[in-house]
């Protein structure tokens, strides 16, 4: 885990450079700019990371506004280097063929810096409609049949969410939003596969983020699994979070649910890199289960799919890669994943992915959007 962060804050910083000097050329003829340019870069760029070392020591207010510009300078900062790489490809083009009108490369101080101002309009527009956009939660509804075995029920409701991402940069607000419309979905149950936090409990619980919860109306409750910002965050505190507010955690554990249907959970294969211990084969989780009835699991990454069609799931229902959240990642979560989103069935099978209810990070989708599952079962 060092070993990763060491390369992430070198490239991270490395980019971060190139974004800092073409700032710095443009500032060339306003010498009197350039120290608060510098300050200002470098306390926008490490903000998220500043204010998540020193939470302690932070006012909350200070808190909050270094996180909140920390966590949106990533969005520009992603479209500020897609720009830049554009700018010099184009430039090195040029050097070859020399296409671009003499009223450009004769007035270089001009285009530079009338090209700065373009530049800065067309990303702060980019990342105000990915911003408008994260806060549009879509219903996203899924129609399934499932084997009903023993199951004394015909029919279940679901509504499924994952990574909703609590922080102050949206808060209680976000889950407001996400309360109303998972109570409108009438749900029998709420399942959420990980990721419900994105900061550690003590701020969360200070600013008085989660009260929305006590609100969710179910019939059979409101289950949870860790995902990989638990264990970022010191999983235990993180569930005692939750718990407060009635969300029941499944770690590599399993319920029966009114004599009818099985909840699993898993913990998220994350877990080792943050407590030195392996997740729970799912072969052992489910070995003393009755086969007789549906078995729903919760997993919040999605990898190794094949292993609930081997162990008998009907249901898997996953999390964690936001489906890119920021174009153009998207492209490389569908690379990673055999399902970066959406429904997918393998033999008996079904999963869904969750493109996911919050954000990390920004509060900004550019690449996907934000959503609220409801599943309608039927048993047969």
């Amino acid at each position: 885990m060092t070993f990763f962060f060491i390369i992430f804050f070198t490239v991270y910083t490395t980019l971060n450079y190139y974004i800092f000097i073409r700032g710095w050329q443009v500032l060339a003829a306003y010498s009197y700019l350039k120290i608060p340019y510098t300050f200002l870069f470098v306390f926008i760029a490490y903000g998220y990371v500043l204010a998540k070392l020193l939470y302690k020591v932070l006012p909350p207010l200070l808190y909050d506004i270094i996180l909140v510009t920390g966590a949106l300078w990533f969005a520009f900062f992603v479209y500020f280097i897609l720009a830049l790489l554009l700018i010099d490809i184009i430039r090195l083009f040029n050097g070859w063929f020399s296409f671009l009108p003499q009223s450009i490369t004769n007035n270089y101080e001009s285009a530079k810096n009338i090209t700065a101002i373009i530049v800065i309009l067309i990303v702060s527009l980019i990342v105000f409609l990915g911003y408008k956009n994260k806060h549009d939660i879509k219903i996203k509804d899924l129609e399934l049949s499932l084997p009903k075995g023993n199951s004394k029920i015909s029919e279940l409701n679901v509504v499924m969410a994952s990574d909703i991402h609590l922080s102050p940069i949206d808060g209680e607000k976000l889950l407001d939003r996400i309360v109303e419309k998972m109570n409108s979905l009438n749900p029998d149950i709420i399942l959420l596969a990980g990721d419900i936090v994105d900061d550690n409990a003590f701020i969360l619980n200070q600013r008085k983020i989660g009260e929305s919860f006590r609100r969710l109306k179910t019939k059979y409750g409101i289950y949870s699994i860790n995902g990989n910002h638990e264990f970022i965050n010191e999983v235990k505190s993180s569930d005692r979070y939750a718990e407060q507010f009635g969300i029941k955690f499944l770690p590599d554990s399993y319920v029966l649910i009114d004599s009818s249907f099985y909840i699993i959970g898993r913990e998220d294969v994350s877990m080792i890199q943050f407590t030195g211990k392996q997740r729970k084969d799912l072969s052992e989780i489910v070995k003393n289960l009755d086969h007789n009835y549906p078995k729903i699991l919760l997993d919040h990454t999605p990898v190794k799919l094949e292993q609930a069609e081997e162990n008998g799931i009907d249901l898997q229902l996953s999390g964690h890669t936001h489906h890119g959240q920021i174009w153009p990642a998207n492209i490389i979560t569908n690379l990673i994943y055999e399902l970066s989103w959406g429904y997918l069935k393998k033999d008996k099978t079904h999963y869904y992915v969750s493109s996911g209810a919050g954000t990390w990070g920004p509060p900004v989708r550019t690449g996907s959007s934000s959503e609220i599952v409801n599943i309608k079962i039927i048993f047969r």
